[in-house]
């Protein structure tokens, strides 16, 4: 019942997104398979937890780097300012919630009921820089919550008899925070994005 309920919200999701950036930007294909695929891969979280997590992440990371290799080269600049960091937000929160739900099926309590905490506390600074403008909130509010369901989901796949006590919790989550930190300094406050480091590996600025 929740995949299905899944499965329309995106297809809802997606005719909203698609109709809000056609009537702003001329939307080519390579727009629209990054679009899709950033609705679709989400899904195999429910199904494989660990890697579509991953495969999630990563897609978010690479997008601008894959519109421009399919031909929709200069996103960022195409799509009037402020929307795009909204809609990646949007899409980061999508994920990130099918990701929560995944983990309310976790046994351990324990386990569970931090991805929760972890999850909610990250929504709370969401909404609050989407209110104020204010940049250093998400280090505040940082997204702690990506990196222990991908640390709980690997335990789950592949370390099982790993037990959680609120000793390790603690040492894990500092552990996880670090470089969490550092992370949300570069990405927004810093505003050190990682696709124009990764283009100019690739070669795809023009010189």
């Amino acid at each position: 019942m929740k995949k299905k309920l899944t499965i329309a919200s995106s297809i809802i999701l997606l005719s909203v997104i698609l109709t809000y950036i056609g009537i702003t930007i001329d939307m080519g294909p390579g727009l629209i398979i990054i679009i899709l695929l950033r609705l679709f891969i989400p899904l195999t979280i429910f199904r494989w937890p660990l890697w579509g997590t991953v495969a999630s992440a990563t897609i978010d990371l690479l997008d601008v780097v894959i519109a421009d290799i399919l031909g929709a080269g200069g996103i960022v600049s195409k799509i009037p300012k402020g929307m795009y960091d909204k809609g990646d937000k949007i899409f980061d929160m999508y994920y990130l919630a099918i990701a929560c739900i995944t983990s309310l099926s976790w046994k351990d309590l324990l386990a569970k009921w931090t991805s929760i905490i972890l999850f909610v506390y990250r929504i709370i600074g969401v909404i609050l820089f989407e209110v104020t403008g204010t940049r250093w909130l998400l280090l505040v509010f940082p997204n702690l919550f990506e990196h222990w369901f991908l640390f709980w989901a690997a335990r789950n796949k592949y370390f099982k008899k790993f037990k959680l006590n609120t000793k390790k919790l603690i040492l894990i989550l500092l552990a996880l925070l670090i470089p969490k930190l550092i992370q949300e300094y570069l990405l927004h406050y810093a505003v050190i994005t990682p696709w124009t480091r990764i283009k100019l590996l690739l070669g795809l600025f023009q010189r």
